[in-house]
């Protein structure tokens, strides 16, 4: 049993060392191949290196055995980034398509820019956010878009609104205020170009303006001349009294007096 024992571990060891010799392997390189494989990729282009040579006297045998089926190949350059390889090609292809895109992308981001631009300017659903609309005409014409909420005879006297009503000057401002105000909404709303619509703002609120003017000079001179009917009224009054007491005795007028105050 024991010596089957020393057997077989000898036999283990021979067979390892024998194992580690076989690895022991030696790279055979030839210089022909290595010189063909940096002709191919990236070293400098060198035809001395080229081989084999011709020799001396172009007696060199392998040389006519190697290329002499095919001559030219030695003066090609065939190294992919060479000056007209196709690697170096490809990378000028890409490099004009990279400036093409970019170019192209310029392009199409100017005509988006333009084009948000042109609609921010002409479209009228952006005609709220437009500054000079935020800033000043809607602070001078917000009277005119609350018309409907607004009551035009804020301020007056019964009896001047009705004779502004019974006069008909009450609808006329009512038509006059409606008609400038659909103006306006439609001035908001419609595609136009920015500047024709500031025009238009401008316009309106000059005739807006003088409309104001217009209502407020009715509405002073109703109440004027409302006031001057009470008075004639009153003096017509005093008149109509000083006349009827004329030829009249003590005791009449006294009885009138008396008359007047029972009622």
């Amino acid at each position: 049993m024991f010596k089957l024992f020393k057997v077989t571990l000898y036999l283990l060891l021979v067979a390892s060392s024998l194992d580690l010799h076989g690895q022991n392997v030696k790279y055979q390189t030839d210089k022909h191949v290595v010189n063909q494989q940096e002709r191919m990729v990236f070293k400098q282009w060198n035809r001395k290196k080229f081989t084999p040579t011709r020799g001396f006297l172009s007696l060199n045998y392998q040389y006519w055995l190697t290329w002499g089926l095919h001559p030219n190949y030695p003066k090609t350059d065939l190294r992919p980034l060479s000056v007209v390889g196709p690697q170096s090609r490809r990378l000028l292809m890409v490099a004009a398509m990279r400036s093409t895109e970019e170019a192209y992308k310029l392009h199409a981001d100017t005509l988006r820019n333009t084009a948000l631009s042109e609609t921010a300017n002409y479209a009228g659903i952006a005609s709220q956010t437009d500054p000079l609309w935020q800033l000043y005409y809607k602070k001078e014409f917000q009277d005119l878009l609350d018309f409907n909420q607004a009551d035009p005879f804020e301020g007056l006297e019964p009896q001047v609104k009705d004779y502004l009503e019974q006069g008909g000057s009450g609808d006329w401002y009512r038509q006059e205020s409606q008609m400038l105000r659909e103006r306006l909404e439609a001035a908001r709303t419609t595609n136009l170009d920015r500047g024709s619509r500031i025009i238009a703002y401008h316009r309106m609120l000059g005739e807006y303006r003088k409309l104001l003017a217009i209502w407020d000079t009715k509405r002073q001179r109703a109440t004027l001349y409302l006031s001057i009917k009470d008075k004639v009224k009153e003096l017509q009054e005093s008149t109509t009294v000083a006349k009827a007491t004329l030829g009249k005795s003590d005791l009449q007028i006294a009885d009138d007096i008396l008359s007047r105050a029972k009622l």
